[in-house]
């Protein structure tokens, strides 16, 4: 898939964010669409440090079929004031119509102030695969087998043993 791929997702704005514009890709190939914050105007959200907040969208969306939507965090955002998506990336089934919602969490050591249309996450539309589950008794052998997790990468060696 590429940029010059396009799908189509319905979207509506709900009464709470009328004023605010939609969703847009900020430049001419970007992977994401930016989602505003739908708080009040007169009510930013405070998310101190070690926090999180659900963040309203004002938006719901219709994905076609074979298509996901994922959230994920803004890197300015998670680079300056160390704010990300919590449940990275999060998901939206083709089948959801509801609000879209944006769990952001304060990482970094100042209060984060959430105001009325701040560009908080981005909005990622990809394709998915379902995928056909076959039980069986054992699985083909690897050279990796059952090495977990930092098996693949190199291990950290001593100061010592440095040159």
């Amino acid at each position: 898939m590429n940029a010059d791929v396009t799908v189509e997702v319905r979207i509506v704005r709900l009464p709470q964010a009328r004023d605010l514009p939609l969703p847009q890709y900020q430049s001419a190939l970007a992977a994401g669409l930016d989602l505003l914050a739908a708080v009040p105007a007169d009510a930013p959200v405070l998310v101190p440090p070690g926090s999180r907040a659900q963040i309203p969208t004002g938006i719901a969306i219709a994905l076609p079929r074979g298509s996901e939507g994922q959230i994920r965090p803004r890197s300015g955002l998670a680079m300056r004031q160390g704010v990300t998506v919590l449940n990275s990336p999060g998901t939206i089934d083709a089948d959801y119509r509801g609000e879209l919602q944006v769990i952001l969490v304060n990482m970094g050591t100042e209060t984060f102030v959430i105001r009325r249309g701040m560009r908080i996450a981005q909005l990622v539309i990809a394709p998915i695969q379902h995928a056909r589950l076959v039980e069986s008794d054992a699985l083909d052998p690897t050279k990796r087998a059952e090495g977990g997790l930092g098996s693949t990468g190199m291990a950290a060696k001593p100061a010592e043993d440095c040159d």
